[in-house]
């Protein structure tokens, strides 16, 4: 996966650009639209599919609020009917609590979603105690929402507000969400919000096997065993007995996972038969919760190119410092179909791109499964996936990928709307000098598409694991493997990006100058990124983390490849010498290889602590000043196009019409509703 932290939008891009994709600003966060104008030109039964697997995307969206925080199904609810039911609330104070419930949903819960800290509202205890009793009033609380029961009674509020003032309102209460350098004695496990291990250490994990290593909670039982608390709808009967092995008891997340199924249901009806066995095992393994169900999925699923596609899942395992459990998210895409011509040139000679590789022949693939590869636009993103992630390689199960190979999703959509939100200012400000702001000007967005497409269709495809590695690296290199992961497919990006192939394959423009703005960029963006960490010393989050380690590895390693200077106050950093750079690239590239195929622990945990993570809070300091006088937003949340369905007596969709919401609370409040009935009456 490729997240987006610095400026970029697509080169090769030929469709509509969207107007006016800022929707809403709540203080450094920008709501922005995501628009899918090839969507008019699906067929009737294209968009009828599209429509259920969006409604199956809305159902496990509440899953991740529950995954980051034992409090957040409930925080989430508190915050939904009062925004519901505003009728009599002090309006001063329904702002503040409006702009917290935005920057709430945006992040899935009250921490940042990428600095993983906890932020605070800037209403008191009271004015919200006020607010919800208010809304009670007017008829908030009264049904269930989801599987937390109705607050009937005023003393019913009051109880529940208090159950939450610490969440909400103390800073030493939960401060971050994921804690992969945790402070006061505690272990990552310990120090993070998240639920994938309550009350437990990482001592106390120690040689645990985990059956169902995506999707479950690990806790200890009354017996003081570890076991582990399965996600699963269950199978409709529920029964599990020796007669019948086929009834399976539900599960955690029973109820959302069992709207999804319904929702797939639906869409069988209207997918291509290929893509129908897919759905029909992902319903499956949403009934189990059995690895080798979700296996079978992703096997079928990788081997399908409908041009309506989707994944929904517990897939990335980001969030759990321990690297093991998936936390939920889904996309429903639409093909792009002049980029992905473009995309698949690539995957087609990832044979010769891997041959160039610089690591040792030993960890080189010599045979290839051809990738699919599909440009697209968004029509929905829910869960733990985010708008500025403009590039995803899937799945990520190596015995899937090994044997069938992957798919690899360019955003398109979300590319275009980051760029037009915000523009080129910072660029100029950053910049080291006027050479690469003219370049940046010609061949930025061109050098960060081509960088997305290299990151995940030659990146996260290429190398091979040794033997005693075969059943893949994760588990051997635990919370250093997404980012050793995410900095290997940058570093392959880099790598490539002055192979004359590209040029023979028409993929590059000017290759001098494309490649020198794709390095001005990695060399920078260190620099840059630490606006969005506005406290403490340390960077948490893998993406960032890669990036990171990348520039400070090869300023440290090759001397006269990149500099850092101060000019005028300000500090710079730039690219001295773009061949001494490429050599730092293909030496940390050949190391992370062998890593990641050795799965040698000590070796990246001893990069990624001493490149990767510390940074000086005085020029983070400094960056955050200058930025903030730009005036432009740090943080991004996507705002889903809103599909509707006109259904017939025998439930069967007549119609399919996309629309596109003016404001957040409006989407927030519409997915709420899916499971609340009086929030659902409330907001129509």
């Amino acid at each position: 996966m490729l997240t987006i932290f610095a400026i970029a939008a697509p080169a090769f891009c030929q469709q509509e650009k969207a107007s006016d994709v800022l929707v809403e600003r709540v203080g450094d966060t920008a709501f922005i639209q995501l628009h899918a104008p090839s969507f008019q030109a699906l067929s009737p039964r294209e968009q009828a599919l599209a429509y259920w697997l969006t409604r199956a995307s809305i159902a496990i969206d509440p899953i991740i609020y529950d995954q980051l925080s034992a409090y957040g199904l409930q925080q989430k609810r508190l915050l939904e009917e009062i925004m519901a039911h505003p009728k009599g609330i002090d309006p001063a104070a329904l702002a503040k609590i409006a702009d917290f419930a935005k920057l709430f949903w945006a992040n899935r819960g009250n921490h940042n979603d990428l600095t993983s800290q906890k932020f605070l509202p800037t209403f008191a205890f009271e004015e919200l105690e006020k607010a919800a009793l208010r809304a009670q009033q007017d008829g908030a609380f009264r049904t269930p929402y989801a599987d937390l029961p109705p607050l009937k009674k005023p003393a019913d509020v009051k109880h529940e507000l208090e159950s939450l003032r610490s969440s909400l309102f103390d800073p030493a209460f939960e401060p971050m969400m994921i804690a992969k350098s945790p402070v006061g004695g505690k272990d990552t496990i310990q120090a993070s919000s998240n639920t994938f291990y309550p009350g437990l250490s990482l001592s106390d994990l120690k040689g645990f096997q985990d059956q169902y290593p995506l999707n479950s909670r690990v806790v200890k039982a009354a017996d003081g065993k570890l076991t582990e608390l399965v996600y699963r709808a269950g199978t409709p009967d529920g029964r599990d007995n020796d007669k019948d092995k086929d009834k399976v008891p539900s599960g955690l997340y029973a109820t959302f996972l069992k709207q999804a199924n319904l929702c797939f249901e639906k869409a069988r009806r209207y997918a291509d038969p290929a893509q129908a066995e897919a759905i029909a095992h992902l319903i499956r393994y949403y009934q189990t919760g059995e690895y080798a169900d979700w296996v079978a999925f992703g096997t079928a699923w990788v081997q399908n190119d409908a041009t309506v596609d989707f994944d929904n899942g517990f897939i990335e395992v980001y969030r759990d410092a321990r690297g093991a459990k998936g936390s939920s998210q889904s996309f429903v895409t639409i093909t792009d179909k002049p980029v992905t011509t473009a995309m698949k040139k690539l995957a087609e000679n990832a044979a010769y791109f891997e041959r160039k590789a610089p690591w040792e022949d030993k960890y080189k693939l010599t045979s290839f499964k051809l990738p699919v590869v599909k440009a697209v636009e968004t029509l929905v993103e829910t869960g733990d996936f985010s708008v500025t992630t403009i590039g995803d390689n899937l799945p990520n199960e190596n015995e899937i990928h090994e044997k069938y190979g992957s798919k690899n999703f360019l955003f398109t959509g979300s590319s275009r709307a980051l760029d037009q939100a915000t523009g080129k200012t910072a660029v100029a400000e950053f910049a080291a000098g006027p050479a690469e702001v003219e370049r940046n000007a010609k061949y930025g967005t061109e050098a960060e598409d081509l960088m997305t497409a290299l990151h995940e269709v030659i990146g996260h495809g290429s190398g091979k694991l040794s033997e005693r590695v075969s059943g893949g690296a994760q588990p051997l290199l635990k919370e250093y493997f997404s980012t050793l992961e995410e900095g290997r497919a940058d570093l392959m990006a880099l790598w490539n990006a002055w192979d004359p192939k590209l040029k023979e394959l028409g993929l590059i423009s000017n290759q001098e100058e494309v490649a020198k703005a794709m390095y001005d960029n990695a060399a920078a963006v260190a620099l840059f990124q630490l606006r969005r960490i506005p406290r403490g010393d340390t960077v948490e989050e893998d993406h960032q983390r890669d990036r990171q380690l990348i520039a400070h590895y090869i300023a440290d390693q090759v001397p006269g490849s990149i500099e850092q200077f101060t000019r005028d106050g300000k500090t710079y950093v730039r690219v001295a010498d773009y061949q001494k750079m490429r050599q730092g690239v293909g030496m940390l590239l050949a190391e992370l290889m062998r890593i990641k195929a050795e799965g040698d622990y000590d070796a990246i945990k001893a990069l990624v602590d001493k490149y990767g993570v510390h940074f000086d809070p005085a020029l983070r300091d400094q960056i955050l000043a200058r930025y903030k006088k730009l005036k432009l937003p740090t943080y991004f949340a996507g705002i889903n196009a809103h599909l509707t369905a006109s259904l017939g007596k025998n439930g069967e969709v007549e119609k399919v019409e996309i629309h596109y919401w003016d404001n957040p609370a409006a989407q927030y409040l519409d997915y709420g509703a899916m499971f609340d009935k009086g929030l659902a009456r409330a907001t129509n």
